[in-house]
């Protein structure tokens, strides 16, 4: 069996726009006789997506070559998001095998044929190497979207994942607790104070440190991580009096990211930084944009950073910053600081409805689903019910429990057990 049957699709991933496309044969797909018709519905589907990150998500869940839907372009105007780079593609996880068109593969399934038997069984797989509920639901969600386009064009029957996931266990409620630690506001202030104290050559040092700090101080502003990776210095812009990011955000959604003292001073201090050892430091002309998209934060190189870059650096800062942070270390990861965003403001009475529009939810019920106000120590009945059982007054009992007459069968002299219950003799 070949170990990675879908890696004969990768020779014939479409060339980046501007690039002669290289020669190559009709790749091979198992299980399927007419790759290059799969492969334009499947684009077809992917190129309703305005959001090319978007695209690139939904490639890499589905197990399919990102470089598919990179050859795809954008919407964006071609003076300026025509030229952003993007970021390198995601290392492959270890669920990445079992994504549903590399499980197809490695059972010479077409996927047009498949029934819900086998989307079943693709779930069950899952499960059994580990993949967590949240996951598959995610996994699940994905793939009915596709198929549903695939039969609303005809190239299938019907969607074999328009499946009940109530019984599959994979409906999640928003009041189930998220599974991402919490941070506290003195954790995010420690993850803060230790991202200067990392150890750097002398040369970069300063570079480094302030990096790393408008990293986390951009991260408190409840950005995703690939909204982050996303950025380029021509969105830090200045609107009604106010600073602000235009962040690209998840479906293609644009949103302003106001930002506070605090990141708009660790953000200024890196790029003063990184514009005196450049010496980039000539502002744009006003009404005018870079010939080429500068990344907000980028390598010493000045490529952009990869959303495992940052990943492995916010692991590096924890890890740095002692006991505040000891216990949850080796869990932190961009999402918690995202996490942190909500909770915080949720703890602090900030509207609802406003929350939700800094982060960028969909639904206001994704935002109620970080709100853990009901779920503390503080408002949990439990201490409750326990001081009331402490404070009731013990039963009464009279004469000495020991005697006879503290039993009335005994006191009766009656030794048969009563009515209706059976003797254990």
């Amino acid at each position: 069996m070949i170990d990675d049957p879908l890696l004969v699709l990768e020779a014939g991933a479409a060339p980046a726009p501007g690039h002669a496309p290289a020669t190559v044969e009709t790749p091979e797909w198992p299980g399927v006789t007419d790759p290059d018709v799969l492969r334009a519905q499947l684009l077809d589907w992917f190129a309703q997506y305005d959001n090319a990150g978007t695209r690139r998500t939904y490639a890499y869940a589905l197990g399919l070559p990102v470089a598919w839907v990179d050859a795809l372009g954008g919407a964006h105007s071609p003076d300026t998001r025509a030229a952003r780079p993007r970021p390198p593609a995601a290392a492959p996880g270890p669920l990445h095998a079992l994504a549903w068109f590399r499980w197809c593969a490695t059972r010479d399934l077409d996927p047009r044929v498949a029934t819900s038997a086998h989307v079943k069984a693709w779930l069950h797989a899952l499960s059994a190497a580990g993949a967590a509920r949240r996951t598959r639901q995610r996994m699940l969600a994905t793939l009915s979207a596709l198929y549903g386009h695939l039969a609303e064009t005809g190239a299938v029957a019907a969607n074999p994942a328009a499946i009940d996931r109530r019984r599959l266990g994979l409906v999640v409620s928003t009041r189930e607790p998220s599974p991402t630690i919490r941070l506290t506001a003195q954790q995010v202030r420690a993850l803060l104070d230790a991202s200067g104290t990392l150890r750097h050559g002398p040369a970069l040092r300063t570079l480094y440190a302030t990096r790393a700090r408008a990293v986390v101080a951009l991260l408190t502003l409840g950005l995703r991580i690939s909204e982050l990776t996303g950025l380029d210095r021509d969105d830090l812009l200045r609107t009604g009096g106010d600073q602000v990011l235009r962040v690209h955000g998840k479906g293609g959604v644009r949103r302003e990211v106001y930002m506070t003292d605090l990141a708009q001073q660790a953000l200024s201090d890196y790029l003063a930084e990184r514009d005196r050892l450049g010496s980039t430091a000539t502002p744009a002309r006003r009404g005018t944009s870079r010939a080429v998209a500068e990344p907000l934060i980028a390598t010493r190189d000045g490529h952009r950073c990869s959303r495992v870059d940052l990943y492995r650096l916010l692991r590096r800062i924890a890890a740095a910053a002692g006991p505040a942070l000891a216990d949850v270390a080796d869990r932190i990861h961009p999402h918690a600081l995202r996490h942190a965003y909500v909770t915080i403001a949720l703890e602090q009475d900030a509207r609802i409805q406003h929350v939700r529009a800094d982060v960028g939810h969909a639904s206001i019920t994704t935002t109620e689903h970080y709100d853990r106000g009901m779920r503390t120590r503080d408002t949990t009945a439990a201490d409750l019910v326990a001081a009331a059982i402490a404070a009731a007054d013990p039963p009464i009992t009279t004469g000495d429990p020991s005697s006879a007459a503290a039993d009335p069968s005994a006191a009766a002299g009656d030794p048969s057990p009563p009515a209706g219950v059976r003797d254990p003799s």
